[in-house]
């Protein structure tokens, strides 16, 4: 009667296991219903201005493709990280340490190339404003493209190192079965 039995995430590994956290279904529902709302909101409008520059010929212009590449990461991360924080907050990491380190390696890749494609668009507008004499012979289609890409492939490599570590010495970092073992960043 005075015992209070604990649930673990994995009955079966007993001391192993992590513990589920005891919340009640009013404390779980509000924010799962605003992470999902807004996540489905993200993917919508995102959608809608990739779907608008890559459809109309006159929307092809470097600060476009910027924007296109930035709507982009921000369809990914309302379409995959969003989501992926709802299975992470329900304490218990249900589909294995490869796939904890996928989601969070995905999360690193996807937020810096965010921020990259931001730091462009920065760099394009100051080039605009402060030489637009010059503006249609330095920033042209080409060397946007490739910037872009270069962005996207430093993120990819850059997270590579970064979370190398973690994924070597993924132990340190658990204390039970059951736990996320690198940090997602949402």
């Amino acid at each position: 009667e005075g015992v209070r039995i604990t649930e673990l995430c994995f009955p079966q590994l007993f001391n192993i296991s992590c513990k589920k956290p005891k919340t009640s279904l009013s404390q779980v529902l509000l924010p799962y219903v605003v992470v999902f709302s807004v996540s489905l909101l993200t993917v919508a409008l995102n959608l809608l201005v990739i779907v608008s520059v890559s459809h109309f010929r006159q929307l092809h212009t470097p600060t476009n493709i910027l924007l296109l590449s930035l709507a982009v990461s921000d369809f990914l991360i309302g379409l995959l990280l969003m989501p992926a924080k709802i299975l992470r907050d329900t304490a218990c990491w249900f589909l294995g340490q490869l796939a904890c380190f996928v989601c969070s390696y995905i999360c690193f890749v996807i937020t810096s190339a965010s921020v990259g494609i931001m730091v462009l668009i920065s760099v394009d507008r100051y080039v605009a404003i402060c030489d637009p004499l010059h503006y249609p012979t330095r920033i042209t289609d080409r060397r946007v493209k490739l910037c872009v890409c270069l962005c996207w492939l430093c993120s990819v490599f850059y997270n590579i190192l970064f979370i190398k570590d973690d994924l070597l010495q993924r132990e340190r970092h658990t204390s039970c079965y059951g736990e996320l073992f690198v940090c997602c960043c949402l």
